[in-house]
């Protein structure tokens, strides 16, 4: 069984997710820092590109005003999520440095449009099915966080919805990743990226990057102007180890509570036999109504807790058989006993 142990860093790579509206810099400034990792690294970079996004950035362009050269990289153009999976579980660390998703938006959409059972009578999913729908793309998170390579994780902005206590309507709070609901937790670093317009014609709108969670605390807090691989991954690189930690899977995880579970229930079955087993004995060895009175006494509710429901009965049927034989008893009298 697992036990807390000392408290170490074990992680080899970075888990950066980036988040914006369209227009706000989020491919190319994915591209900065997956280059800039990929050389440190000396790998390559798997770039899953589901919006075709990328395809301005592998060839040079000598009026781009940053990185007029070609970006280097290996791409898989898809929305399929099995595709993503399988691909990525066949990248083989040596060769590449860097997996960047691009967007996960359309992959947690791809998740959820897969489904093809039963909808509700407003049209909806039903609650019991979202785990089923969930499971391919939570693999696809957990193979991600625990991989030695660096990963960057791109979704489209989306509007972060409340209800007002007061009328019980939706009202927009704020804006949030674009994709299953827990995605924006799992990444090391969440950037939210922004264009401000230029105010003359003819100006290049400037790119901001805010770091909305860093668990670094280096960024926290922080924006950047025209964000690069020098401003938002390099500072980081000197915290990290040798050692990936590794996360479970949906399936691993199931696996090891069912495992745990049906110990628990084996146990549970045994100690519920040896207490029917005792106390059926010792029922049958009272000899007076008082005698299994006072056994029935220490029978608690702690003890039968401790029980099957089906051995409790039985464990009754006992009590109240001996009980029946005993009232049905004719007490001798103490001269006959000397007898």
């Amino acid at each position: 069984m697992a036990g807390f142990r000392k408290a170490k860093a074990e992680q080899a790579a970075l888990k950066i997710g980036v988040y914006g509206p369209p227009g706000s810099g989020k491919t190319f400034t994915s591209l900065l820092l997956a280059e800039g990792l990929a050389q440190h690294s000396g790998k390559r970079v798997a770039y899953v590109d589901t919006e075709r996004g990328t395809d301005f950035y592998c060839k040079a362009v000598p009026s781009r005003a940053v990185h007029p050269e070609a970006f280097d990289f290996d791409a898989l153009y898809t929305r399929s999520l099995t595709e993503v999976l399988t691909a990525v579980r066949g990248l083989s660390p040596a060769e590449y440095g860097v997996v960047v998703l691009d967007s996960v938006t359309h992959l947690w959409e791809a998740a959820i449009q897969a489904y093809g059972g039963n909808q509700t009578r407003a049209g909806t999913i039903p609650m019991h099915a979202w785990g089923k729908i969930k499971k391919p793309y939570k693999d696809l998170m957990a193979l991600l966080l625990s991989s030695p390579m660096h990963v960057l994780i791109c979704g489209r902005q989306g509007t972060e919805y409340a209800t007002n206590e007061e009328t019980d309507e939706l009202k927009a709070v704020g804006v949030k990743m674009k994709a299953e609901g827990e995605t924006a937790y799992e990444p090391h670093i969440l950037i939210r990226m922004e264009a401000i317009k230029p105010k003359r014609t003819n100006e290049l709108a400037t790119i901001v990057a805010y770091a909305e969670k860093d668990r670094t605390g280096v960024l926290a807090g922080r924006s950047f102007v025209n964000p690069s691989f020098e401003t938002l991954a390099q500072p980081l690189l000197g915290l990290l180890g040798e050692t990936q930690a590794k996360m479970d899977t949906s399936d691993e995880s199931a696996v090891k509570d069912a495992e745990a579970i049906a110990e628990a229930d084996r146990k549970r079955a045994e100690t519920s036999a040896s207490t029917l087993e005792d106390f059926g004995a010792r029922i049958t060895l009272c000899k007076t109504v008082d005698d299994l009175k006072a056994l029935g006494k220490t029978i608690t509710p702690q003890v039968k807790a401790g029980m099957l429901p089906a051995d409790v009965t039985a464990l009754r049927e006992k009590y109240q058989a001996r009980e029946a034989a005993l009232t049905g008893q004719t007490v001798r009298a103490p001269a006959e006993e000397a007898a």
